[in-house]
């Protein structure tokens, strides 16, 4: 099967618009349920394969999504290019709600999740290069599709991984800034490193729905807030992607 383009979406991104003669695919993996079907259909004139990271009611909390399904599933069928669309809260300052950012780098402050495909009995220990965690190539042709659509999107930046579901504390926020983190969300990693591992390339299309805390005026943040953000910002999704998938 071809696919020209896996996404998987994140909160607020549970379907994929536009996609047209879809067919659903339930995969069986090594590691368990993927958080749902694949839905392949034509977009753009292209084979598009998309999985919604929470389930498509949004029932997997960030910290429970078996990541290394997901990256298994879209693999076995075929795709080779994958999109994590991912909400997350700005801590740099030009980094506010509904603005669009493609990270470049990533920390990694999760625990307790499966990180590698190599945590399976008799499975061969790799020690992959992680040095640029974002695959260069894809990470260009996203912000070349968002110019050309029109779509102001922030090049580069580092996404500080947390375990969620809670939302940060200040004090942990002000640790991740002096880390050197701009942005803040839940689940960026092990997405990243097990696509890797699967020699896929991967790219993160970061949609910033609130201020991360102490970051911003709000004395306290908004859920109800945080989820009209995003809803501005993933209706870019689409026409950001369309260009995509004709490169």
């Amino acid at each position: 099967m071809t696919i020209d383009l896996a996404v998987i979406g994140g909160s607020g991104l549970y379907n994929f618009p536009g996609l047209e003669n879809p067919t659903r695919h339930s995969v069986e993996t090594p590691f368990g349920q993927a958080s749902g079907d694949v839905v392949i259909g034509d977009f753009g004139g292209r084979r598009l394969a998309f999985l919604a990271r929470h389930g498509e009611s949004h029932t997997v909390p960030p910290h429970r999504v078996n990541y290394r399904a997901n990256l298994w599933a879209l693999h076995s069928l075929g795709a080779r290019r994958v999109i994590g669309v991912n909400a997350v809260g700005g801590i740099r300052a030009d980094m506010g709600p509904r603005v669009i950012v493609v990270p470049d780098q990533v920390i990694d402050y999760t625990h307790g999740r499966y990180t590698s495909f190599c945590d399976v009995e008799g499975a061969e220990v790799r020690h992959i290069d992680f040095s640029e965690p974002y695959t260069e190539s894809l990470r260009r042709q996203l912000l070349a599709a968002a110019a050309t659509a029109g779509i102001a999107v922030i090049d580069g930046g580092c996404y500080g991984a947390t375990q969620g579901p809670r939302l940060e504390t200040r004090a942990e926020i002000a640790r991740m800034k002096r880390d050197g983190c701009d942005l803040v969300g839940m689940t960026g990693m092990p997405e990243a490193v097990l696509a890797r591992e699967l020699e896929l390339e991967y790219a993160c299309l970061a949609l910033v729905a609130n201020f991360a805390a102490g970051c911003g005026d709000e004395a306290e943040i908004s859920i109800e807030e945080i989820f009209a953000h995003l809803a501005a910002a993933t209706a870019e999704v689409p026409r950001i992607l369309a260009n995509l998938v004709k490169s």
